[in-house]
């Protein structure tokens, strides 16, 4: 087979294997090789070490193609089966995965919130239109509107057994809604002075607790509508109220850059966090599963026992997120990455991950233990309001600025 050199890169090759030869001390191979290739004198320094130089870095390339071709094969192998090779992965490591499955339209203003139901393939999103709308988040279809406020719908919550549903709205009222045979209103709960941004079911589904322009966060009793307890103490608009997993704590928000951490049963302040630098839009308690992860993330040396929790995560303008042992009253770690405000969180079901949203547009998912972005989604046209994960199915749900409510399945 001739080979597909120029003459000029012909002699090049020569010259390079006459300085190996000679600097290897093959003489008589060297001057043999000289003759035939009609070689003059003296080599150029140029060419000293030439040929092994050249010899390695092939070596090296090689290795690097066989490494990209596997990549690639196992990308192609991804790009079939939907995910990196489904079949390893148990639904701990499941993620969402763009595209979307399912992008809804219905709402004539921003989305204000996400939440799945928590029984059925439904999930209900609130809008600054003043409107509630179901949809099933297996077949995309949109299901029904519940209509009764009269400004922005800021949040929306379901008890333990799905029949019941709170909203609170810029109109200054709660509603609580029949979610399981009329979809009507069945109560109006009245007694904030000012736009009502959050609201959530006690565990056992007995009270509801609510949080406030006003500056303060209310607890209402279900069956009767009436407000039976009041938590004063932040300096301005209680962003987001959540009760704890066991129901014995409540964790707030404010745009006074504090979240606070109070006793239900006593109404005390049992803690006030301070670190982030802005308006904290968000918080969200870890559920148990997370405890391995955190603590790992955390650094913790066995000498002084791990942190017991319960963990928080904290979401703010600052564009970070913090997450925090609440028990000890200290911030643990500082996830960044994102770009802009962020808007909301969701810890994973299987306690590996945390989901967030953002005014960068993007859903990002972080590895906590290793305290890093692991994936991120160009998730919406404008800001990213709001992110739920289902705790037993594979979707996440995701609203936004740009009047739209995406389904993202996991894998």
């Amino acid at each position: 087979m001739k080979m597909v050199l120029s003459q000029r890169q012909r002699e090049e090759l020569n010259k390079a294997i006459a300085d190996y030869l000679g600097s290897n001390g093959y003489m008589n191979a060297l001057e043999a090789f000289k003759k035939e290739t009609d070689m003059p004198g003296e080599l150029e320094r140029k060419f000293g070490g030439l040929l092994e130089k050249k010899w390695t870095s092939v070596i090296r390339l090689q290795k690097k193609v066989m490494e990209l071709e596997s990549k690639l094969h196992e990308a192609e192998k991804e790009y079939i089966e939907g995910a990196p090779t489904r079949g390893k992965r148990s639904p701990a490591e499941w993620i969402p995965r763009p595209p979307e499955k399912y992008a809804l339209t219905g709402h004539r203003a921003p989305v204000t919130r996400v939440i799945f139901h928590p029984l059925f393939s439904l999930f209900v999103s609130t809008s600054e239109d003043a409107t509630i709308k179901v949809w099933d988040f297996e077949t995309g279809e949109y299901e029904r509107t519940l209509k009764g406020h009269s400004d922005a719908v800021q949040d929306v919550a379901f008890d333990a057994t799905g029949k019941l549903l709170v909203s609170c709205s810029a109109d200054m009222s709660i509603k609580l809604w029949d979610f399981q045979q009329s979809y009507e209103c069945i109560r109006t709960m009245l007694g904030h002075d000012h736009n009502i941004s959050s609201v959530a079911f006690m565990p056992a589904g007995d009270f509801v607790v609510s949080s406030s322009r006003d500056k303060t966060i209310k607890m209402w009793e279900v069956s009767t509508g009436y407000c039976v307890k009041t938590f004063t103490g932040h300096k301005d608009w209680v962003r987001v109220v959540r009760p704890s997993p066991d129901g014995q704590l409540l964790a707030s928000c404010s745009n006074d850059q504090t979240i606070r951490i109070w006793q239900v049963y006593t109404k005390e302040c049992r803690a006030e966090l301070r670190a982030h630098e802005h308006v904290v839009e968000f918080v969200a308690w870890a559920p148990d599963s997370a405890a391995n992860a955190i603590n790992e993330a955390a650094g913790v040396d066995n000498k002084k026992g791990a942190h017991m929790g319960p963990f928080l995560a904290s979401c703010s303008r600052d564009k970070t997120i913090r997450i925090w042992d609440v028990g000890a009253g200290v911030a643990l770690f500082v996830l960044i990455g994102h770009d802009n405000w962020v808007r909301g969180a969701v810890f994973h079901p299987g306690g590996k991950f945390l989901v967030s949203v953002s005014d960068d547009k993007t859903l990002r998912v972080w590895d906590l233990r290793n305290k890093r972005c692991l994936k991120t989604l160009d998730a919406h046209k404008h800001f990213c309001t709001s992110v739920d994960f289902h705790k037993s199915h594979p979707y996440v749900i995701s609203g936004s600025v740009d009047l739209t409510v995406k389904v993202w399945e996991c894998r």
